[in-house]
Protein backbone atom coordinates (compact mmCIF):
# COMPACT_ATOMS: atom_id res chain seq x y z
CA UNK A 1 0.00 0.00 0.00
CA UNK A 2 2.70 2.43 1.08
CA UNK A 3 4.80 1.61 -1.96
CA UNK A 4 1.85 2.22 -4.33
CA UNK A 5 1.09 5.57 -2.68
CA UNK A 6 4.75 6.54 -2.92
CA UNK A 7 4.83 5.73 -6.65
CA UNK A 8 1.61 7.69 -7.26
CA UNK A 9 2.97 10.69 -5.34
CA UNK A 10 6.22 10.56 -7.31
CA UNK A 11 4.27 10.59 -10.58
CA UNK A 12 2.34 13.66 -9.41
CA UNK A 13 5.58 15.36 -8.41
CA UNK A 14 7.14 14.57 -11.79
CA UNK A 15 4.11 16.01 -13.58
CA UNK A 16 4.29 19.20 -11.48
CA UNK A 17 8.00 19.51 -12.23
CA UNK A 18 7.33 19.03 -15.94
CA UNK A 19 4.67 21.76 -15.98
CA UNK A 20 6.86 24.16 -14.01
CA UNK A 21 9.72 23.57 -16.43
CA UNK A 22 7.41 24.14 -19.41
CA UNK A 23 6.05 27.35 -17.85
CA UNK A 24 9.60 28.60 -17.29
CA UNK A 25 10.56 27.86 -20.89
CA UNK A 26 7.44 29.62 -22.16
CA UNK A 27 8.10 32.69 -20.01
CA UNK A 28 11.55 33.04 -21.57
CA UNK A 29 10.43 32.44 -25.16
CA UNK A 30 9.45 35.13 -27.65
CA UNK A 31 5.77 34.77 -28.52
CA UNK A 32 5.00 35.02 -32.22
CA UNK A 33 1.35 35.18 -33.24
CA UNK A 34 0.47 33.78 -36.66
CA UNK A 35 -2.66 35.43 -38.05
CA UNK A 36 -4.47 35.67 -41.38
CA UNK A 37 -7.60 34.59 -43.17
CA UNK A 38 -8.41 30.97 -43.96
CA UNK A 39 -6.46 29.41 -46.87
CA UNK A 40 -3.72 32.05 -46.62
CA UNK A 41 -1.02 29.46 -45.87
CA UNK A 42 -0.55 29.89 -42.11
CA UNK A 43 -0.63 26.19 -41.32
CA UNK A 44 1.83 25.47 -44.13
CA UNK A 45 4.25 27.81 -42.41
CA UNK A 46 3.73 26.06 -39.06
CA UNK A 47 4.46 22.69 -40.72
CA UNK A 48 7.67 24.07 -42.20
CA UNK A 49 8.72 25.23 -38.74
CA UNK A 50 8.27 21.71 -37.48
CA UNK A 51 10.29 20.23 -40.31
CA UNK A 52 13.13 22.69 -39.88
CA UNK A 53 13.38 23.01 -36.12
CA UNK A 54 11.47 20.19 -34.46
CA UNK A 55 12.95 17.13 -36.19
CA UNK A 56 10.12 16.87 -38.69
CA UNK A 57 7.57 14.06 -38.55
CA UNK A 58 7.99 10.52 -37.26
CA UNK A 59 6.82 7.60 -39.42
CA UNK A 60 3.71 7.23 -37.26
CA UNK A 61 2.93 10.93 -37.60
CA UNK A 62 3.37 10.77 -41.35
CA UNK A 63 1.01 7.79 -41.55
CA UNK A 64 -1.53 9.74 -39.50
CA UNK A 65 -1.80 12.23 -42.40
CA UNK A 66 -2.81 9.50 -44.83
CA UNK A 67 -6.60 9.73 -44.28
CA UNK A 68 -6.66 13.54 -44.55
CA UNK A 69 -4.59 13.48 -47.76
CA UNK A 70 -6.93 10.85 -49.21
CA UNK A 71 -9.81 13.06 -48.10
CA UNK A 72 -8.23 16.01 -49.89
CA UNK A 73 -8.19 13.98 -53.13
CA UNK A 74 -11.89 13.15 -52.94
CA UNK A 75 -12.86 16.64 -51.84
CA UNK A 76 -10.92 18.20 -54.72
CA UNK A 77 -12.39 15.76 -57.26
CA UNK A 78 -15.91 16.61 -56.14
CA UNK A 79 -15.11 20.33 -56.04
CA UNK A 80 -13.76 20.13 -59.58
CA UNK A 81 -16.95 18.44 -60.79
CA UNK A 82 -19.08 21.10 -59.11
CA UNK A 83 -16.93 23.75 -60.75
CA UNK A 84 -17.52 22.13 -64.14
CA UNK A 85 -21.28 22.18 -63.60
CA UNK A 86 -21.28 25.80 -62.34
CA UNK A 87 -19.22 26.94 -65.32
CA UNK A 88 -21.31 24.97 -67.81
CA UNK A 89 -18.40 22.74 -68.84
CA UNK A 90 -19.17 19.18 -69.90
CA UNK A 91 -17.12 16.60 -68.03
CA UNK A 92 -16.89 12.82 -68.00
CA UNK A 93 -16.77 9.89 -68.12
CA UNK A 94 -20.36 9.64 -66.89
CA UNK A 95 -19.67 6.56 -64.75
CA UNK A 96 -16.87 8.29 -62.88
CA UNK A 97 -18.84 11.51 -62.43
CA UNK A 98 -21.80 9.57 -60.99
CA UNK A 99 -19.47 7.69 -58.63
CA UNK A 100 -17.73 10.77 -57.26
CA UNK A 101 -20.98 12.73 -56.93
CA UNK A 102 -22.58 10.03 -54.78
CA UNK A 103 -24.09 11.88 -51.76
CA UNK A 104 -22.47 9.38 -49.39
CA UNK A 105 -19.21 11.21 -50.06
CA UNK A 106 -20.70 14.29 -48.41
CA UNK A 107 -18.25 14.59 -45.51
CA UNK A 108 -16.82 17.89 -44.27
CA UNK A 109 -13.87 18.91 -46.44
CA UNK A 110 -13.76 15.64 -48.28
CA UNK A 111 -13.20 13.01 -45.62
CA UNK A 112 -13.06 9.62 -47.33
CA UNK A 113 -15.96 7.36 -46.36
CA UNK A 114 -14.94 3.99 -44.96
CA UNK A 115 -16.62 0.60 -44.64
CA UNK A 116 -20.29 0.56 -45.65
CA UNK A 117 -20.38 4.36 -45.68
CA UNK A 118 -18.70 4.31 -49.10
CA UNK A 119 -20.67 4.07 -52.35
CA UNK A 120 -22.10 0.58 -52.74
CA UNK A 121 -19.82 -0.71 -55.49
CA UNK A 122 -16.76 0.30 -53.44
CA UNK A 123 -17.90 -0.61 -49.94
CA UNK A 124 -16.09 -3.93 -49.77
CA UNK A 125 -12.81 -2.34 -50.78
CA UNK A 126 -12.87 0.65 -48.40
CA UNK A 127 -10.23 0.44 -45.70
CA UNK A 128 -10.56 1.24 -41.99
CA UNK A 129 -7.86 3.93 -42.17
CA UNK A 130 -9.73 5.91 -44.83
CA UNK A 131 -7.20 5.28 -47.61
CA UNK A 132 -8.13 5.58 -51.26
CA UNK A 133 -9.25 2.35 -52.89
CA UNK A 134 -8.54 1.12 -56.41
CA UNK A 135 -12.04 2.02 -57.54
CA UNK A 136 -11.84 5.54 -56.10
CA UNK A 137 -8.46 6.05 -57.73
CA UNK A 138 -9.67 4.82 -61.12
CA UNK A 139 -12.56 7.29 -61.16
CA UNK A 140 -10.45 10.24 -60.00
CA UNK A 141 -7.90 9.52 -62.73
CA UNK A 142 -10.62 9.16 -65.37
CA UNK A 143 -12.17 12.53 -64.50
CA UNK A 144 -8.80 14.30 -64.32
CA UNK A 145 -7.88 12.95 -67.76
CA UNK A 146 -11.03 14.44 -69.31
CA UNK A 147 -10.63 17.64 -71.32
CA UNK A 148 -13.54 19.26 -69.47
CA UNK A 149 -11.82 18.83 -66.12
CA UNK A 150 -8.63 20.44 -67.45
CA UNK A 151 -10.64 23.33 -68.90
CA UNK A 152 -12.35 23.91 -65.55
CA UNK A 153 -9.02 23.79 -63.70
CA UNK A 154 -7.76 26.63 -65.90
CA UNK A 155 -10.58 28.69 -64.33
CA UNK A 156 -10.38 27.26 -60.83
CA UNK A 157 -10.27 30.66 -59.16
CA UNK A 158 -13.96 30.95 -60.10
CA UNK A 159 -14.99 28.16 -57.73
CA UNK A 160 -13.90 26.74 -54.39
CA UNK A 161 -11.11 24.18 -54.62
CA UNK A 162 -7.71 23.72 -53.00
CA UNK A 163 -4.64 25.08 -54.80
CA UNK A 164 -3.00 21.69 -54.36
CA UNK A 165 -5.67 19.81 -56.37
CA UNK A 166 -3.56 19.32 -59.50
CA UNK A 167 -0.65 17.99 -57.41
CA UNK A 168 -2.97 15.51 -55.70
CA UNK A 169 -4.53 14.31 -58.96
CA UNK A 170 -1.13 13.89 -60.59
CA UNK A 171 0.04 11.81 -57.61
CA UNK A 172 -3.17 9.92 -56.87
CA UNK A 173 -1.80 6.50 -57.86
CA UNK A 174 1.10 6.87 -55.43
CA UNK A 175 -1.20 8.20 -52.71
CA UNK A 176 -3.53 5.21 -53.16
CA UNK A 177 -0.77 2.58 -52.91
CA UNK A 178 -1.18 0.05 -50.09
CA UNK A 179 2.26 0.89 -48.69
CA UNK A 180 1.85 4.66 -49.06
CA UNK A 181 3.58 6.78 -46.43
CA UNK A 182 3.06 10.52 -46.97
CA UNK A 183 6.19 12.44 -47.89
CA UNK A 184 7.05 15.75 -46.27
CA UNK A 185 5.97 17.46 -49.50
CA UNK A 186 2.59 15.69 -49.30
CA UNK A 187 2.12 16.82 -45.71
CA UNK A 188 3.19 20.40 -46.41
CA UNK A 189 0.83 20.74 -49.37
CA UNK A 190 -2.17 18.97 -47.82
CA UNK A 191 -5.04 20.95 -46.31
CA UNK A 192 -6.85 20.53 -43.02
CA UNK A 193 -9.08 23.21 -41.55
CA UNK A 194 -7.42 24.78 -38.50
CA UNK A 195 -9.77 25.05 -35.53
CA UNK A 196 -8.98 26.43 -32.11
CA UNK A 197 -5.47 27.43 -31.09
CA UNK A 198 -2.28 25.42 -31.56
CA UNK A 199 1.20 26.23 -30.34
CA UNK A 200 4.70 25.00 -31.09
CA UNK A 201 7.87 25.83 -29.17
CA UNK A 202 11.31 25.66 -30.71
CA UNK A 203 14.82 27.10 -30.51
CA UNK A 204 16.90 28.73 -33.24
CA UNK A 205 20.50 29.78 -32.67
CA UNK A 206 19.93 29.81 -28.92
CA UNK A 207 16.75 31.93 -29.09
CA UNK A 208 13.49 30.40 -27.86
CA UNK A 209 10.22 30.93 -29.68
CA UNK A 210 6.56 30.10 -29.21
CA UNK A 211 4.59 30.16 -32.46
CA UNK A 212 0.85 30.44 -31.85
CA UNK A 213 -1.40 29.50 -34.78
CA UNK A 214 -5.16 30.09 -34.84
CA UNK A 215 -7.89 29.26 -37.33
CA UNK A 216 -8.46 31.94 -39.95
CA UNK A 217 -12.10 31.32 -40.88
CA UNK A 218 -14.59 33.92 -39.67
CA UNK A 219 -16.07 31.50 -37.14
CA UNK A 220 -12.61 31.03 -35.58
CA UNK A 221 -11.62 34.69 -35.23
CA UNK A 222 -13.58 35.25 -32.03
CA UNK A 223 -11.01 32.98 -30.36
CA UNK A 224 -8.08 35.22 -31.32
CA UNK A 225 -8.43 37.64 -28.43
CA UNK A 226 -7.26 35.10 -25.87
CA UNK A 227 -3.90 34.92 -27.66
CA UNK A 228 -3.16 38.67 -27.74
CA UNK A 229 -1.22 38.99 -24.47
CA UNK A 230 2.57 39.42 -24.46
CA UNK A 231 3.07 39.08 -28.22
CA UNK A 232 6.50 40.15 -29.49
CA UNK A 233 5.68 39.97 -33.19
CA UNK A 234 2.60 39.36 -35.31
CA UNK A 235 3.12 37.39 -38.51
CA UNK A 236 0.18 38.26 -40.76
CA UNK A 237 -0.28 36.04 -43.83
CA UNK A 238 -2.12 37.09 -46.98
CA UNK A 239 -2.70 34.86 -50.01
CA UNK A 240 -1.57 37.25 -52.77
CA UNK A 241 -2.91 34.99 -55.52
CA UNK A 242 -6.48 35.01 -54.25
CA UNK A 243 -7.36 38.61 -55.14
CA UNK A 244 -10.18 37.44 -57.42
CA UNK A 245 -11.60 34.71 -55.15
CA UNK A 246 -14.26 34.61 -52.45
CA UNK A 247 -14.11 33.10 -48.98
CA UNK A 248 -14.90 29.43 -48.49
CA UNK A 249 -17.31 30.31 -45.71
CA UNK A 250 -18.87 33.32 -47.48
CA UNK A 251 -19.22 33.23 -51.24
CA UNK A 252 -20.01 36.96 -51.40
CA UNK A 253 -16.85 38.30 -49.70
CA UNK A 254 -13.65 38.81 -51.69
CA UNK A 255 -10.64 37.19 -50.00
CA UNK A 256 -8.21 40.07 -50.52
CA UNK A 257 -10.68 42.66 -49.26
CA UNK A 258 -11.39 40.47 -46.25
CA UNK A 259 -7.64 40.32 -45.56
CA UNK A 260 -7.39 44.11 -45.83
CA UNK A 261 -10.15 44.60 -43.28
CA UNK A 262 -8.67 41.97 -41.01
CA UNK A 263 -5.20 43.52 -41.22
CA UNK A 264 -6.56 46.97 -40.37
CA UNK A 265 -8.22 45.53 -37.26
CA UNK A 266 -5.04 43.74 -36.17
CA UNK A 267 -2.51 46.43 -37.06
CA UNK A 268 -4.41 49.14 -35.18
CA UNK A 269 -5.51 46.99 -32.25
CA UNK A 270 -4.54 48.49 -28.88
CA UNK A 271 -2.98 45.15 -27.87
CA UNK A 272 -0.41 45.56 -30.66
CA UNK A 273 0.32 49.27 -30.27
CA UNK A 274 4.03 48.54 -29.72
CA UNK A 275 4.23 45.21 -31.52
CA UNK A 276 6.14 44.72 -34.75
CA UNK A 277 4.13 43.24 -37.60
CA UNK A 278 5.44 41.26 -40.56
CA UNK A 279 3.10 40.89 -43.54
CA UNK A 280 3.66 37.88 -45.76
CA UNK A 281 2.09 38.02 -49.18
CA UNK A 282 2.15 34.27 -49.65
CA UNK A 283 1.69 32.20 -52.84
CA UNK A 284 3.76 34.67 -54.84
CA UNK A 285 4.43 32.06 -57.53
CA UNK A 286 0.70 31.55 -58.10
CA UNK A 287 0.21 35.33 -57.98
CA UNK A 288 2.73 35.89 -60.80
CA UNK A 289 1.06 33.25 -62.97
CA UNK A 290 -2.47 34.50 -62.34
CA UNK A 291 -1.55 38.09 -63.26
CA UNK A 292 -0.90 36.89 -66.80
CA UNK A 293 -4.53 35.78 -67.09
CA UNK A 294 -6.57 37.88 -64.66
CA UNK A 295 -5.91 41.58 -64.11
CA UNK A 296 -5.69 42.85 -60.55
CA UNK A 297 -8.14 45.57 -61.57
CA UNK A 298 -11.01 43.05 -61.37
CA UNK A 299 -10.87 43.66 -57.62
CA UNK A 300 -9.17 47.07 -57.51
CA UNK A 301 -10.35 49.23 -60.46
CA UNK A 302 -7.75 51.89 -59.60
CA UNK A 303 -4.90 49.49 -60.41
CA UNK A 304 -3.28 50.22 -63.78
CA UNK A 305 -0.13 48.10 -63.80
CA UNK A 306 -1.47 45.29 -65.95
CA UNK A 307 0.41 41.99 -65.69
CA UNK A 308 3.61 43.59 -64.37
CA UNK A 309 4.48 41.54 -61.27
CA UNK A 310 6.54 44.24 -59.54
CA UNK A 311 3.85 46.88 -60.04
CA UNK A 312 1.19 44.52 -58.72
CA UNK A 313 3.30 43.69 -55.66
CA UNK A 314 3.93 47.35 -54.96
CA UNK A 315 0.23 48.13 -55.31
CA UNK A 316 -0.82 45.45 -52.82
CA UNK A 317 1.95 46.37 -50.42
CA UNK A 318 0.87 50.02 -50.43
CA UNK A 319 -2.78 49.07 -49.90
CA UNK A 320 -1.86 47.28 -46.68
CA UNK A 321 0.74 49.74 -45.41
CA UNK A 322 -1.73 52.61 -45.84
CA UNK A 323 -3.92 50.98 -43.18
CA UNK A 324 -1.27 51.42 -40.47
CA UNK A 325 -2.45 54.42 -38.41
CA UNK A 326 0.73 54.60 -36.33
CA UNK A 327 3.72 55.95 -38.25
CA UNK A 328 6.04 54.70 -35.49
CA UNK A 329 4.87 51.10 -35.70
CA UNK A 330 7.29 48.91 -37.65
CA UNK A 331 5.58 46.95 -40.43
CA UNK A 332 7.72 44.71 -42.61
CA UNK A 333 6.50 43.31 -45.91
CA UNK A 334 7.64 40.27 -47.83
CA UNK A 335 6.38 38.36 -50.85
CA UNK A 336 6.81 34.65 -50.29
CA UNK A 337 6.31 31.13 -51.58
CA UNK A 338 5.54 28.69 -48.77
CA UNK A 339 6.39 25.46 -50.56
CA UNK A 340 9.74 26.15 -52.25
CA UNK A 341 12.50 24.15 -50.51
CA UNK A 342 15.22 26.26 -52.15
CA UNK A 343 13.92 29.25 -50.20
CA UNK A 344 14.52 27.40 -46.94
CA UNK A 345 18.08 26.57 -47.91
CA UNK A 346 18.81 30.18 -48.86
CA UNK A 347 17.78 31.42 -45.43
CA UNK A 348 20.24 29.23 -43.61
CA UNK A 349 23.07 29.89 -46.01
CA UNK A 350 22.81 33.58 -45.19
CA UNK A 351 24.07 34.91 -41.88
CA UNK A 352 21.47 37.66 -41.77
CA UNK A 353 20.01 38.09 -38.30
CA UNK A 354 18.40 41.30 -37.13
CA UNK A 355 16.27 42.34 -34.19
CA UNK A 356 12.85 43.82 -33.72
CA UNK A 357 12.53 46.19 -30.76
CA UNK A 358 9.15 45.86 -29.09
CA UNK A 359 7.84 45.99 -25.54
CA UNK A 360 11.37 47.10 -24.59
CA UNK A 361 12.68 43.68 -25.64
CA UNK A 362 14.93 42.73 -28.53
CA UNK A 363 13.31 39.92 -30.43
CA UNK A 364 15.99 38.29 -32.61
CA UNK A 365 14.74 38.60 -36.07
CA UNK A 366 14.90 35.37 -36.82
CA UNK A 367 11.79 37.18 -37.85
CA UNK A 368 14.51 37.40 -40.49
CA UNK A 369 14.53 33.69 -39.90
CA UNK A 370 10.85 33.27 -39.14
CA UNK A 371 9.79 35.65 -41.78
CA UNK A 372 11.83 33.64 -44.15
CA UNK A 373 11.84 30.19 -42.75
CA UNK A 374 10.28 28.72 -45.84
CA UNK A 375 9.24 31.77 -47.71
CA UNK A 376 12.05 33.72 -49.31
CA UNK A 377 10.64 35.15 -52.48
CA UNK A 378 11.06 38.61 -53.98
CA UNK A 379 12.51 41.31 -51.67
CA UNK A 380 10.25 44.05 -50.31
CA UNK A 381 9.56 46.74 -52.87
CA UNK A 382 9.09 49.78 -50.64
CA UNK A 383 12.52 51.46 -50.32
CA UNK A 384 11.55 52.62 -46.83
CA UNK A 385 11.10 49.01 -45.70
CA UNK A 386 14.23 47.12 -44.74
CA UNK A 387 15.00 43.97 -46.68
CA UNK A 388 14.47 40.67 -44.91
CA UNK A 389 16.82 38.69 -47.10
CA UNK A 390 20.58 38.84 -47.27
CA UNK A 391 20.71 41.36 -50.11
CA UNK A 392 20.08 44.48 -48.00
CA UNK A 393 20.96 46.11 -44.70
CA UNK A 394 20.19 44.45 -41.38
CA UNK A 395 16.90 45.19 -39.74
CA UNK A 396 17.04 47.88 -37.05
Amino acid sequence: MGCAQSTEQQQRNDEIDRRLHADKDNSQASKLLLLGAGESGKSTFAKQIRCLHMNGFTDDERLAYRPSIAGNVIYCARALLKGCHDLGIEVGPEESVDFLEDPRFDVLHGGVPTGTAAPEEDAKQATPCGALTDVMTKHVQAVWAHAGAKAAWERHSQFQIYDCAAYLFDNVERIAAADYVPTVADIIISRTKTTGVSEVSFTVQGSHFRLVDVGGQKSERKKWMRCFDDVQAVLFVVAASEYDQTLYEDNTTNRMKDSLKLFADICNNKFFANTAIVVFFNKSDLFAEKLKKIDLSVTFPEYSGGSDYDKACEFLQNKFLALNENAQKPVYVHFTNATNPDNVKLVFESQHVGVIPCHNRQVPLLCAWLCLCSWLGAPPLDPHRRRLDNSGPALP
